[in-house]
C-alpha cells in the first residue's frame, strides 16, 4: 500500500488515481480538505492527519501496511503564502511547520522500512539558470527569489537524502513543473491559464492573456501518472527526477483548444508576449519509467472543461 500525504489536493489526487490504475492500494491523508473527488470515491482509504503530529503519523503504520510514501502535503499557517500570492507574516513559522511535517514523514519511512519515499520539489529551484531547458544534472543556483516555499523545497532535497542515508529507503526528489487541472485553484499567480478556462466555462470576467506567453505546463493527471510510475518502476537509476510535460507550451495552443472545446466561446488572446519561459527536460523520467504525456493541449482542455461542468474547481 502506498501512502500519499496531501492526497486530496490537485497533484495528490491525480497521483492516487494513477497508482490505483496501476493496481496499487492507496491511503491518502487530508487535513483541511474533506471532499473526496469522484474519481477516488470508494477506491481509497482516507485518513485525517496533521502531518506535524508525529505520533498520529506513525500510528498510520500500525493500521496500514505502507510500502511507499509520496509526501505532497504542504501545511501552512493562515498567514503563509497562498495561491493568490499573499505575503508571509512569519516565514519562520511557515518553515517550522513544513519542516516538521517532512521530518515526521521521513521518520515514518524509516520506521516502516518503505521501498521508496518521494517528496515534492519544484521547477523553481532552477531559477537563475540561463538554459531554456532544465535537466537534473544542472547545478542549482543560489536562491535569488525571496520566497519561503522555494526555500523550503530547496532545503527538503538534502534533508530527505540525509535522513534516508543508510536506511535502505530510496529517496525520490520530484522537481515538479507548472501543474494545472482538476482540483487546482481557479486563479494562479504564476500563469493565467486556469483563470481563463474557468472564466470561459463559468461566463465570468476573463483575464488578459498574451498569445505568445507560456512555458512549462503539465496537466495534473499526467503529473500524477509520472509520479505513480516512479513509485512502481522495478528499478530506478537516480534519486532526482523532473516531472512535467517535457516541452514548453504557448498560450495560443491552449486558446485554440479552448475554442474547440467550447464552440462559440470567442476566446480572444492579446497578440504578442513571449519568449516562452524555460521548461523541464523529462528525458531521465522517460528513460527510467517509459513515461510520455497522455494529454496534449487539446486533450487536456477538453478533459478539464468536462470536469468543470460538474465540479467547482
Amino acid at each position: 500500500m502506498i501512502l500519499v500525504t496531501g492526497g486530496l489536493g490537485m497533484i495528490g489526487a491525480s497521483t492516487a488515481r494513477a497508482l490505483l490504475n496501476l493496481g496499487e492500494q492507496v491511503v491518502v491523508t487530508r487535513h483541511h480538505s474533506a471532499t473526496v473527488p469522484s474519481f477516488l470515491e470508494g477506491r481509497v482509504s482516507v485518513e485525517h492527519l496533521d502531518v506535524t503530529d508525529r505520533e498520529a503519523f506513525l500510528d498510520l503504520g500500525r493500521r496500514y501496511d505502507v510500502t511507499g510514501i509520496v509526501h505532497l502535503a504542504a501545511p501552512r499557517p493562515p498567514f503563509a503564502p497562498s495561491p493568490t500570492g499573499e505575503s508571509v507574516a512569519d516565514p519562520v513559522e511557515f518553515l517550522r511547520i513544513n519542516t516538521t511535517g517532512l521530518l515526521n514523514a521521513l521518520d515514518a519511512a524509516r520506521a516502516w522500512s518503505v521501498r521508496r519515499f518521494a517528496v515534492a520539489s519544484s521547477i523553481g529551484l532552477y531559477l537563475g539558470r540561463p538554459e531554456t531547458s532544465f535537466h537534473e544534472e544542472l547545478d542549482l543556483p543560489p536562491m535569488t527569489i525571496d520566497n519561503p516555499i522555494l526555500a523550503f523545497k530547496k532545503a527538503a532535497e538534502p534533508l530527505t537524502k540525509q535522513a534516508l542515508a543508510g536506511s535502505g529507503v530510496h529517496p525520490l526528489l520530484l522537481r515538479i513543473g507548472s501543474i494545472w487541472g482538476p482540483l487546482g485553484d481557479p486563479v494562479s499567480p504564476f500563469y493565467p491559464l486556469p483563470a481563463l478556462v474557468n472564466a470561459v466555462v463559468r461566463g465570468s470576467e476573463r483575464p488578459q492573456v498574451y498569445a505568445d506567453d507560456g512555458g512549462d505546463r503539465c496537466y495534473a493527471p499526467d503529473a500524477g501518472r509520472a509520479i505513480a510510475l516512479l513509485m512502481t518502476a522495478p528499478t530506478l537509476n537516480h534519486d532526482t527526477y523532473n516531472v512535467s510535460s517535457g516541452r514548453p507550451i504557448a498560450n495560443h495552443e491552449f486558446g485554440a483548444a479552448l475554442e474547440a472545446a467550447v464552440p462559440g466561446a470567442g476566446v480572444e488572446l492579446t497578440p504578442g508576449g513571449g519568449p516562452l519561459e524555460p521548461y523541464l527536460d523529462i528525458s531521465r523520467l522517460t528513460a527510467d519509467t517509459g513515461f510520455t504525456p497522455k494529454y496534449d493541449p487539446t486533450a487536456a482542455i477538453a478533459d478539464y472543461v468536462g470536469w468543470l461542468a460538474t465540479n467547482p474547481r
